[in-house]
């Protein structure tokens, strides 16, 4: 039974994203657009930058070795309260016409932020470290994280389609409340990601941290 549902959930998120395969498209090459954006900014940055950069994470990853019990309750309080900031803001200006720039702006903003981690992390500690580093850190909750803004972001332009080629009052209000549920199934795995990150990631980041 557990399996039929599972199979149809699966074949329901496919068909949705088959019938939005434009919107999705858009959206993930501006997501990439981003991340090479962040990659460029580090290669791009001078000596004296690089060396704030390198002494940032040498100060973080010391940090993380010398702390003995890290304070989970309130990490976790912070990662939710600016995911649950971040799906409000994506919902907010996804609701209305003039704000899909500022959306497509977040999605581009947080492909930056991935590239330039991603960048930041083999400039300085090298091709394999690096990678390892960045995997541990950012893998396993941008497996929810990236999808679930991306879907936000979607659910959004395809509302602003929808409210630029119909203006009848009581259809925009529909389209507007399953972009409003939509949004909210969004923000239970963005939630779910920021669990991810401090009590999975952070742990085993911890526990390996004195190999880097």
């Amino acid at each position: 039974m557990k399996r039929n549902k599972r199979i149809k959930l699966l074949e329901i998120i496919k068909e949705y994203i088959f019938n939005n395969k434009k919107e999705y498209i858009i959206v993930i090459l501006l997501f990439v657009i981003g991340i090479f954006l962040g990659v460029l900014f580090i290669n791009n940055t001078g000596e004296v930058q690089k060396t704030e950069i390198t002494t940032y994470m040498n100060n973080f990853i010391n940090e993380l070795k010398e702390t003995q019990n890290l304070n989970y309750t309130e990490l976790l309080k912070n990662s939710i309260t600016q995911n649950i900031l971040l799906a409000i803001i994506l919902w907010f200006f996804g609701t209305t016409v003039i704000g899909i720039p500022v959306v497509f702006g977040m999605i581009v903003y947080r492909g930056f932020c991935l590239g330039y981690t991603i960048a930041t992390c083999i400039t300085i500690m090298g091709l394999s470290k690096g990678i390892s580093f960045v995997l541990i850190l950012l893998l396993l909750q941008n497996i929810l994280f990236i999808p679930a803004i991306i879907a936000l972001a979607v659910s959004g332009f395809k509302l602003y389609k929808s409210i630029i080629k119909d203006r009848n009052k009581e259809n925009i209000k529909m389209e507007v409340l399953r972009h409003t549920i939509f949004s909210l199934i969004m923000l239970v795995i963005m939630i779910l990601s920021s669990v991810v990150e401090i009590l999975l990631s952070t742990n085993i980041l911890k526990g390996v941290v004195k190999y880097f």
